[in-house]
């Protein structure tokens, strides 16, 4: 019989909102999304108005320069033990939880909560764990992260990892049973999220199924004939939530320098941290580019000095070309400028990823053009009418096919920042279900 604890998994006890509780004011999008609109955040609190709700146990990003931060966060701390006090959050009994989103834009995209082991899981170049980031983290983007999570009793999980399932061997056998698990929520999401609906399992043959379906995935027979590598594999990439898993882990790792019992660290909650696992395969998991905007910007000379640093070749285009997308396969992106538009081939990329090869000219040239900013941004057409602006650049990324995400961190390591998003911004993970990362 598979152990989990081999596969940095823990089946969680989790705490959901209690029978009081209106579900569709509970749950909102995860913390990192509208950084740029404070209007969205301020319906969500119209929206909710007095009700309990996820949005008084976490701090959307969009605030973190306000001045009155640590009051929020020191706010956001009181009131998670005032909704444990007040049975506004209720404990479930340990199990995994089978999660069916549906979305403006797929009907269904299928998940199961786990508590994953931080201590399978290491963020730094090189890694090679069992649970692996996709995409380089920012030691910077860490330290107000630690801060909100370091003083609370609770975590909320925005975060989302994937499996390289082709098969669909672990998950999808289990929803296959769902109509034998006790529905545990089915509501409508805010603000055009979609639809949620959660089932609790705890069978122990079922259980016991999926992690030795599990174990297989990174069998070292398995692994050498998917990837063409003896290396070890690995289980988990993080999808969602990058410097989330970050920040857990940095706590984690600040618990285990102020603890000396070492029985109190094997079993200590905050070492684990509670993630929702999608397949990489599933239908409702769509990969998208990240498009890079450029502001006051010389095109001219961006373009020169691209042509000096990377051999390639730019031919211009009228707009409505820009909607055809590169020939897959062909090394090269488009770009922008409400004036002037085309497409640029790299002639020997040293990446086999576009955008590692753009990413890395874009941070010299920063570095060097001081008055030039960036912004990542989701979607073709914002990133079309936002460049369109005098001074701007828009420079559009072809998509990252998904099969091609583990081989690539594999054999290249981490991706550049920013490199793919899973879904558009209302399809992100809601927060609906906490887990306790302080000892009782």
């Amino acid at each position: 019989m598979v152990n989990p604890a081999d596969l940095g998994i823990q089946i969680p006890s989790v705490f959901v909102p209690g029978p009081q509780v209106d579900l569709g004011k509970w749950a909102v999008i995860a913390c990192d999304q509208y950084t740029s609109d404070p209007a969205y955040w301020c319906e969500v609190r119209r929206y909710i108005g007095a009700s309990p709700s996820t949005l008084d146990l976490i701090l959307p990003e969009v605030y973190l320069a306000d001045p009155e931060v640590d009051t929020k966060i020191k706010a956001i701390n009181d009131r998670m033990e005032r909704y444990l006090k007040e049975k506004i959050l209720v404990p479930l009994t340990p199990g995994l939880i089978l999660l069916d989103r549906q979305t403006p834009h797929v009907s269904s995209r299928k998940g199961v909560l786990f508590a994953i082991d931080l201590e399978k899981y290491d963020y730094r170049p090189g890694t090679k764990s069992l649970i692996r980031p996709t995409e380089e983290t920012i030691a910077e983007r860490l330290p107000p992260r630690i801060k909100i999570r370091s003083g609370g009793c609770l975590e909320l999980p925005h975060i989302m990892l994937l499996l390289d399932d082709p098969a669909c061997s672990v998950m999808e056998p289990l929803f296959a049973q769902q109509a034998k698990f006790p529905p545990l929520y089915d509501f409508d999401l805010m603000m055009g999220g979609g639809h949620l609906t959660g089932y609790h399992l705890q069978d122990p043959m079922l259980l016991a199924e999926a992690f030795t379906a599990l174990a297989r995935l990174i069998d070292p027979e398995t692994s050498s004939a998917r990837y063409g590598t003896q290396e070890e594999s690995f289980l988990f990439a993080v999808g969602d939530g990058n410097h989330s898993l970050a920040t857990a882990k940095a706590c984690w790792e600040q618990v285990k320098q102020q603890t000396a019992d070492p029985a109190v660290l094997q079993h200590h909650p905050a070492r684990y941290c509670l993630v929702e696992v999608v397949n990489l395969y599933d239908p409702g998991v769509v990969f998208h580019p990240i498009h890079r905007l450029l502001f006051n910007v010389d095109a001219d000379r961006f373009f020169q000095e691209l042509q000096n640093a990377c051999p390639c070749r730019i031919t211009t285009a009228v707009e409505n070309e820009l909607d055809q997308p590169i020939h897959p396969g062909i090394p090269g992106f488009q770009f922008w400028t409400g004036t002037t538009g085309g497409t640029v081939i790299l002639e020997d990329p040293r990446s086999s990823l576009v955008v590692a090869e753009l990413q890395a000219f874009i941070d010299d040239y920063l570095h060097r053009h001081p008055a030039t900013k960036i912004d990542y941004i989701h979607g073709t057409e914002t990133t079309k009418q936002l460049a369109a602006q005098p001074g701007n650049l828009g420079l559009f990324l072809p998509p990252l096919p998904k099969e091609e995400l583990f081989p690539t961190v594999i054999r290249d390591g981490v991706l550049p920042r920013k490199t793919f998003s899973m879904g558009e911004a209302e399809e992100k993970r809601f927060y609906f279900e906490a887990r306790k990362i302080v000892l009782a």
